[in-house]
């Protein structure tokens, strides 16, 4: 396993690692300062801005990956088949604009992931949508605004107070769950639980192994099809469009959660988990055969200039309840 220091960190604190308690007294400064920011919002001493459009945020409260892409995915398809034209604003974790294109970033299949990231490319690819990356979310918006946008999607944008919102949706790992319930840097949450009170929805990837929070609704990441990354053909699930063992990559923020999919699907898998937002070179890929390499979408993003002839992602779609979707159109036509 590829882990760096601070995915061992993470997994340390979803295993509820007794070392992590000396960090608490470090845990209530930080939950001070989340307050006092929040707060601060609150009042007006700091700015919201608010769009003429709806805004729906999709987001974490805890670090790590929990489903959230396949989700915002998804709501952007849906929107866009109700009519919407929707458009996605992205802070662009991994890219950095600066490096010649500036912000805000209109992503396109063919921006380079240095400058977008890995996940905006992917919902580009995914949707066929507008994707703006700025870490400036009100100037984001505006851009997508200005594209004729009327519905925006902000993702990965819970903390991002300074853009106004018409709902939360929060996302949560059914697996791992809110890990030992300490925030940072004594625990993954991002914000107190008691912020899931405040937000209009919780959805939870896969059957929880905890006791969900009052009202959260359970969604699950379906397998879809296989596309080469040699040539982008696309294939069904079955039959398998290779045969036998398979090296399994993902850097993504539980990799796990991909590996088992995997096997579910009755493949042999040698697994390598990569650090989230990994940046692939050709020798992480490496392995000394000619073993098929699966991996993820968001994976895919980084490593489709590696001429990989045996390279497949597996692309997944989130699956969303149908009374999410019944309560998802009310307040859809409310903000109509």
């Amino acid at each position: 396993m590829n882990y760096g220091l601070g995915e061992r960190w993470l997994q340390a604190a979803y295993g509820d690692a007794g070392w992590l308690r000396a960090l608490r007294p470090l845990e209530a400064l930080y939950r001070w300062a989340m307050a006092r920011r929040a707060a601060a919002y609150r009042d007006g001493r700091r700015k919201v801005w608010r769009a003429e459009v709806p805004v729906i945020v999709i987001g974490n409260v805890t670090l790590g990956g929990t489903g959230k892409s396949p989700l915002v995915a998804w709501l952007a398809r849906y929107l866009s088949e109700q009519g919407w034209r929707p458009g996605i604003v992205s802070r662009g974790y991994g890219g950095e604009a600066g490096q010649g294109a500036g912000y805000p970033l209109h992503v396109t299949t063919h921006t380079p992931i240095a400058q977008s990231g890995d996940e905006p490319r992917m919902l580009v690819r995914q949707t066929g949508l507008p994707v703006v990356v700025d870490p400036d979310r009100p100037r984001g918006a505006r851009a997508l605004i200005e594209q004729g946008c009327d519905i925006l999607l902000s993702d990965d944008g819970l903390q991002h107070l300074a853009l106004g919102r018409d709902l939360e949706l929060v996302v949560v790992d059914g697996r791992r769950g809110f890990g030992n319930g300490h925030c940072l840097p004594a625990g993954p949450l991002r914000e107190p639980l008691t912020r899931l009170d405040e937000v209009d929805a919780v959805l939870i990837n896969g059957v929880p192994v905890f006791a969900p929070p009052a009202g959260a609704w359970t969604f699950h990441l379906a397998p879809a099809r296989w596309r080469s990354l040699a040539d982008g053909m696309v294939f069904p699930l079955e039959p398998l469009p290779f045969q036998g063992p398979v090296h399994a990559v993902a850097g993504i923020g539980n990799p796990v959660r991909f590996f088992d999919t995997l096997v579910t699907l009755g493949m042999e898998v040698k697994p390598h988990a990569f650090a989230d937002h990994h940046r692939f070179a050709p020798q992480d890929l490496a392995f000394g055969d000619d073993l098929p390499v699966v991996m993820t979408a968001k994976d895919a993003e980084k490593c489709d200039t590696m001429a990989l002839e045996q390279g497949w992602v597996l692309e997944v779609e989130a699956e969303p309840p149908a009374d999410f979707v019944a309560w998802l159109d009310r307040r859809l036509a409310g903000l109509r």
